[in-house]
């Protein structure tokens, strides 16, 4: 029982902490790519906390399943956990646990039913805005070219993704600006962002009140389009991108005095325009080995009272 509640505790502590001590921090905006592999190892330490807890606690409620957990286990290792005395307390906590692990699925399947259900009526809207041509197969182009008097681009995700632009972005953007808002685009591709905002978004809808799910969505979507910045960036430099950015949104009043809907497009332009310089190789890699870590932790706790008894 003990266990269990240790794991509990160490899962709320981390869910309340984590975006306090990455909102203070100042790399992430230089690191997007470190930024969203140390997010989703907090975030998965967290739920790997809540299923060992789950687990601990069930195998102290019913003894079929202390039996399946601790099938091959010496009797000193089952000893050692002391699973006796809460069987009430360590029932409720397991159906808890596990009430909140089933809805996470139905969460993230209703996501990506939704985002499947989107897509589908953008294709639908794509093929009626520019149907196709005789003998052309549906998803053969990558680029897909729109007439609107709006300048906007966006990836279509899929098993064919697309580019769609329209005509009026095709006429401001200038030079290598074209290519450089296609490597952005495709840089959410690559890299499967899309994956990212839904699993974010599944936890956010599902556990609204939980502090690190709100803000691992958020910070998802705002890390994500500063990675495909420098993606684009790397390839066509951070003024090619910038004033492509400038040309699709300056008339969507973004740039004005006035909060605007997406606030972080100025936020962004500014990062590209004044860049700060990145961390180091060896602080790089510190971050990252650190974050891998994290869902290690829980496996650890779990574990540190059957290693004692084995010794």
């Amino acid at each position: 029982m003990l266990v269990s509640l240790a794991l509990l505790l160490l899962g709320a502590l981390a869910a309340v902490l984590t975006p306090r001590l990455m909102a203070r921090a100042r790399w992430p905006e230089r690191e997007p790519v470190v930024a969203l592999w140390v997010w989703q190892c907090v975030v998965a330490g967290v739920l790997v906390s809540f299923a060992l807890s789950m687990t601990f606690s069930a195998a102290a409620a019913w003894q079929a399943v202390r039996g399946h957990v601790f099938a091959p286990a010496p009797r000193a290792v089952v000893e050692a956990y002391a699973l006796g005395g809460h069987g009430r307390w360590s029932a409720v906590m397991a159906v808890l646990l596990a009430l909140g692990g089933a809805w996470s699925a139905v969460m993230l399947t209703r996501e990506i039913h939704r985002a499947r259900v989107r897509r589908r009526q953008r294709r639908a809207e794509l093929l009626v805005r520019a149907p196709l041509l005789p003998g052309e197969e549906p998803g053969s182009g990558r680029l897909v070219v729109l007439e609107g008097e709006r300048p906007d681009a966006w990836w279509l995700p899929g098993a064919a993704p697309q580019l769609v632009i329209t005509t009026t972005a095709l006429r401001r953007l200038k030079g290598r600006q074209l290519d450089a808002v296609l490597a952005h685009e495709q840089g959410h591709a690559k890299a499967r962002h899309d994956w990212l905002l839904h699993c974010s978004g599944a936890l956010a809808t599902g556990f609204p009140q939980v502090p690190v799910f709100a803000a691992f969505r958020d910070e998802m979507h705002r890390l994500v389009e500063l990675a495909a910045d420098d993606v684009a960036s790397k390839r066509f430099g951070r003024l090619t991108i910038a004033l492509a950015l400038v040309e699709l949104n300056e008339d969507r009043g973004v740039f004005g005095p006035c909060p605007a809907p997406d606030a972080q497009l100025p936020l962004r332009v500014n990062r590209l325009l004044t860049p700060a310089d990145r961390l180091t190789a060896g602080r790089r890699l510190r971050l990252t080995a650190a974050a891998a870590l994290v869902p290690v932790v829980p496996l650890l706790v779990a574990l540190i009272p059957g290693l004692s008894a084995l010794r």
